[in-house]
């Protein structure tokens, strides 16, 4: 009985360990089978595999090194022209993308690469807006400028620019304009266009040669304020003085 139950104990064994043999011998096909397939399907051999991968993981991360350092440009180049949130969120994702996944490095280098462009954009849009705005503040100037010109150029407004200038640069009160008005009436009429015909004489002080007052500005010929500033400092470093004194000597002899 004993020498029954071993043998039957050994056969059972047997019939075990075939069934395991016989699964390990399907799985380790199966494997086999799958490698085969890949293999089939890509072209590519089983012990190239890794090595293909390996190259995918290197550009993987190439493109997204570029893509980090493209972004980093443009970030330095257009802080505060526009709203640079969404680019700085997802370059700081894709900063640790030697240890990300595939996928996700592509994801984000993707991602990058299209606010690295909308950034640029709103920026060079936010550089035309800020010349456009600095063309109009300039054209807005000049003709602050051309109309100031324009109404300083006036006999009113030059007797204006005169009185106010002889009492900040020279002290002359009011009555020594009162004798300056009447010698540049005299000249020119106040009038920054006025020539002599006789000799050449011009300008509200009728300097002779009109030349003369680019000492006081290169613009003598066309402002009033240039040509006022000129024949005050004449009459001041003359042997006049005062514009009273100026205005006395033309009485007398017609002209200063």
């Amino acid at each position: 009985m004993a020498i029954l139950a071993g043998s039957a104990l050994a056969i059972a064994g047997l019939v075990v360990g075939g069934t395991f043999a016989t699964q390990s011998a399907v799985a380790a096909q199966d494997r086999v089978s799958a490698t085969a397939a890949l293999a089939e399907s890509t072209g590519v051999h089983p012990e190239q595999l890794d090595a293909y991968h390996g190259i995918a993981k290197a550009h993987t991360q190439h493109n997204a090194s570029v893509a980090l350092d493209q972004a980093n440009q443009v970030l330095s180049a257009t802080q505060g022209k526009a709203d640079a949130s969404a680019l700085t969120q997802v370059t700081s994702s894709l900063a640790g993308y030697e240890v990300l996944p595939l996928d996700e490095i592509s994801s984000l280098t993707s991602k990058t690469k299209t606010e690295t462009t909308a950034l640029a954009a709103a920026a060079a849009e936010a550089d035309r807006a800020a010349a456009a705005a600095a063309v109009a503040a300039a054209a807005a100037a000049e003709a602050n400028r051309v109309t100031s010109l324009a109404a300083g150029n006036t006999p009113a407004g030059a007797k204006a620019t005169a009185q106010a200038m002889a009492l900040s640069q020279y002290g002359w009160g009011s009555d020594q304009f009162s004798c300056l008005s009447q010698l540049w009436q005299k000249e020119s009429e106040w009038k920054y266009d006025a020539v002599n015909s006789n000799g050449g004489a011009t300008g509200i002080p009728q300097a002779l040669p009109g030349s003369k007052m680019a000492s006081a500005g290169t613009d003598w010929a066309t402002n009033a304020t240039t040509q006022i500033a000129w024949g005050l400092q004449y009459i001041k470093a003359s042997s006049y003085g005062t514009p009273c004194a100026a205005w006395a000597h033309s009485q007398a002899v017609n002209w200063y």
